[in-house]
């Protein structure tokens, strides 16, 4: 199933929190080889992780991570604007309605639907907090999956040839990318609409607040 859960309350999920920062540990740093920084208990965190970031979560049926992503509004800190900036001819990417989803994490026993399920649980985010759009840093290995899932961005920079190519993208989730999004996912979007509202309550609005 799918969690939306902010930092500050990953303490009342604590299976869920580990096996979430030891696959991100898995994935970015043994699999991928990224400059990332694992602690000494094994976990991948960054400075991004302690500005209350919202997470989508799948969570397996045994309460252990599956898979996840990591949202935080542009108005604030954000990789994008702080980090890669040469991919935008310095431009920064700025707006209450653009977010930045980083993080995008699977772990190692991922079951297929679960990139499909993230990006779905994306665009209950986007509808139910008035977002228009995500931007993101992706590796050339995203393209497929992305591709596959139905939720390919629009490029706005990139640098780097083969698989050493980086890029920005803009997404953006109308109903048709929603409903493709779903049936690649085999999930109902009326189910990920539940999910949603349960972990809300149908009242998402302490990061539209922060955003000033």
């Amino acid at each position: 199933m799918l969690r939306f859960i902010y930092a500050d309350e990953l303490e009342r999920f604590p299976k869920l929190k580990r096996t979430m920062f030891l696959d991100r540990a898995d994935q970015f740093k043994a699999r991928l080889g990224w400059d990332v920084t694992v602690d000494a208990n094994g976990e991948e965190r960054d400075e991004y992780d302690d500005m209350n970031p919202l997470y989508v979560i799948w969570e397996k049926p045994d309460g252990a991570h599956g898979g996840s992503m990591r949202l935080l509004p542009t108005t604030g800190p954000c990789m994008v604007n702080d980090h890669f900036l040469d991919l935008t001819d310095g431009v920064r990417v700025s707006s209450p309605l653009i977010w930045e989803c980083t993080r995008f994490c699977l772990s190692r026993d991922a079951e297929p639907k679960t990139a499909g399920a993230l990006m779905l649980g994306g665009g209950e985010v986007m509808a139910g907090f008035g977002v228009e759009h995500y931007v993101g840093v992706f590796d050339a290995r995203m393209v497929r999956i992305y591709r596959m899932i139905g939720s390919s961005p629009e490029v706005l920079g990139a640098k780097g040839e083969g698989r050493d190519r980086i890029s920005v993208g803009l997404w953006n989730f109308s109903e048709e990318a929603r409903r493709i999004v779903a049936e690649r996912a085999g999930i109902p979007p009326e189910t990920s609409r539940m999910w949603f509202e349960r972990s809300f309550g149908g009242q998402p609005l302490p990061m539209l607040a922060q955003t000033g």
